[in-house]
């Protein structure tokens, strides 16, 4: 079966689509000892595939890795201004892996990694309908016509957020403890 260069790399764990042709262009990705010109360029198993003259092997089995993700730690593998990543919690020299979907850098709680570029693609997609849980402290004021109007769907700053599940959970002295379900999870949706 033959699939895209970029692709096969997001599948073998070794980068995203968008950073593979960024290799691409900066000509560190060989297919059969030969440059790579195109991202669009296919593989298959029979084919030598390096990633700056190593050698890359495309792993069947689907790993899923949990980790508890602190404050002040952001979750992707660069950044111009120096904060801590959570690929830094890991073990030095560990495998390659890739986040599914992001926490806010002042965000906490459970991330999930994977070293399947394509099963993350899979978990993080919209369609395919998976229910993600954050719970959330406020310290504003809450109201009920407040959650109802969350819960049927709002627009703010012309962008639409589907309707999705959100509920009073505690209070603790000023601040409320919410508990959010949602399927979609754009971009900073909950804060």
């Amino acid at each position: 079966m033959n699939i895209r260069i970029a692709k096969f790399l997001s599948s073998a764990g070794v980068c995203s689509r968008r950073d593979a042709e960024k290799l691409i262009i900066e000509k560190k990705i060989k297919i059969n000892n030969v440059i790579c010109i195109h991202p669009s360029h296919k593989v298959s198993d029979v084919d030598i595939i390096k990633v700056s003259n190593k050698i890359i092997k495309k792993n069947n089995k689907v790993e899923l890795w949990k980790l508890y993700k602190p404050v002040e730690y952001i979750c992707s593998t660069k950044d111009n201004l120096n904060r801590k990543k959570i690929f830094d919690l890991l073990p030095k020299n560990f495998r390659k892996l890739i986040s599914v979907g992001r926490l806010d850098y002042m965000s906490e709680g459970l991330i999930l990694l994977t070293n399947n570029g394509d099963y993350s693609q899979y978990l993080e997609h919209p369609s395919s309908n998976i229910e993600r849980t954050y719970r959330v402290c406020v310290s504003s004021k809450i109201q009920n016509k407040d959650l109802q109007k969350i819960n049927r769907g709002i627009t703010i700053k012309g962008i639409s957020y589907r309707k999705i599940k959100v509920n009073f959970d505690k209070k603790i002295e000023n601040h409320n403890w919410l508990v959010f379900k949602l399927k979609e999870g754009k971009n900073r949706e909950i804060r």
